[in-house]
Formats: C-alpha cells, structure tokens, sequence
C-alpha cells in the first residue's frame, strides 16, 4: 500500500502579516468586546439589584432607616466583589468594584427616567435611585493601597456598608422635614407616597419603624449601619471567591 507524503502540507498562514494589521485587530476587537462586556454586566447586575434591593430603592418614601440601608449595600457588594477579583488577578487593574457600580447606576438612571418618569409621570425625585459610587471608590481604593483581599474585605466591606446611609443622607434629608397634612403629621416624602399612589403597595412598609431596634436608645439609624457593614465582609469573601471560579475559565488559558 503506497504511502501518503505528508511532509510537504502547506501549514494555514495568518491573515495578518505586519504590526499595523495587527494593532487594526487589536483596536477593533476593542470596540466590539468592551460594550458587549459593559452592557452584559449592566444587564445582569441591574436585574440582580432589581429583584433583590430593588422594592426600598425605587420609592423616596420607601428609603426607611432599617431596611434600605441593611438590604441595599449586602446585594449591591455581590457583583463589585466578583468583578474586582478578575480585573485584579487578571489584570492587575484596581477598579472592577466602580465599573461594575458606575455601569449599574447608568442603567438604573435611564430605566427611572424612561420607565417612571417619562412612561408613568412620576416626578424624578421621587424615583431617585441611592448613591453607590463612593462606595465603590473606597472598595477599590483599599485594595489598591493594601494588595489585600483579606485586608479589603475586612476594611473595605466594612466601609462599604457603614458608609451607604451617610453617602445618601444629604439627598435624603431633605424628604424627612416634617409637615402637617389634613391634621396629619408626616414626612415630605411620605406626602408624595400618598399623593403619587401606586398599585400593589405592601403595607408592611408603613409600619416598618415598629420593632426591637428602638431598645437601642432610638439610634436605628446606626444600628442598622454597623450590622450591614458586617454582613457585607460576609458578602464580599462569598462573591470574590464566584470571582475566583469564574477566572478559572480552561477555554481561556491560552488567551
């Protein structure tokens, strides 16, 4: 039986033969790659927010002093956590944790705005969403000058949590003046609760006050801060370490 010769098959040639084709590539695969990424990223992470924090965060009046500052920062770290450690690990980039922030308030304010401000008329400081960007910052700040997931985690989570309701106080305020309506006495952001009426409102939300926290000298405020701050550094060693699975990607390695 003859033998087939293989020695001289002609090996697949490259299409790019120069540094400029090359860095063409390069830049191209940049601006399909990137947006694709950011808008993905955008997209899980608001869905996520949505379905978790999403019922104290789209109503002034529902901004409470117990739950909105617990539930908001221990479901927004989940994602910044994760995305840190790639872009860390891999990159050696210290900012995942205000991308993934930046993008996420991005799409909260074109959703507030196009879906209850301009689709339903709801006045836009009623639907305002929270303020997370500092928080982020201190996120990656503290991992930039300890190169520490220990040390960010126990620090940075911390500060991510204690720091969400002092972030967001200066634009709250404001809704927390005290008026008389009727003979009623009330909030400012209450007044628009009652005049902006939406459909399917839980009730438990108007009697959220009520509870054991007021045992600790009527400091709700703080109380609640100082546990969100503990359950983040919880948080934040979770969703760091679904970073670390997710880096792990075999079909990457040879990238």
């Amino acid at each position: 039986m003859a033998q087939v010769d293989t020695t001289h098959e002609e090996k697949p040639q490259s299409a790019i033969y120069t540094k400029a084709e090359q860095h063409k590539v390069d830049v191209g695969i940049d601006w399909v790659g990137i947006p694709t990424i950011a808008i993905v990223l955008l997209a899980a992470f608001h869905l996520h927010f949505m379905l978790t924090a999403g019922d104290w965060d789209f109503w002034t009046d529902w901004k409470d002093r117990r739950w909105w500052p617990l539930v908001t920062p221990v479901v927004l770290i989940t994602f910044p956590a994760a995305v840190q450690y790639i872009t860390w690990e891999k990159l050696r980039i210290p900012f995942g944790a205000t991308l993934c922030v930046v993008v996420l308030t991005l799409g909260m304010w074109i959703a507030r705005t196009a879906q209850f401000h301009i689709w339903t008329y709801f006045p836009m400081n009623f639907v305002w969403p929270g303020i997370f960007i500092p928080l982020a910052l201190m996120l990656d700040m503290t991992l930039l000058l300890t190169r520490s997931y220990l040390l960010t985690g126990l620090f940075g989570g911390f500060l991510f949590g204690a720091l969400f309701y002092p972030a967001n106080w200066s634009i709250l305020a404001p809704f927390h003046q005290a008026i008389e309506h009727k003979g009623v006495l009330m909030s400012l952001a209450d007044l628009q609760g009652f005049v902006f009426i939406r459909t399917s409102t839980p009730e438990y939300i108007r009697i959220i006050e009520e509870g054991t926290l007021r045992t600790f000298g009527q400091h709700v405020a703080p109380i609640t801060a100082f546990f969100a701050a503990f359950a983040c550094i919880l948080m934040y060693f979770l969703w760091s370490r679904i970073g670390y699975w997710f880096s792990q990607s075999k079909w990457l390695k040879r990238i």
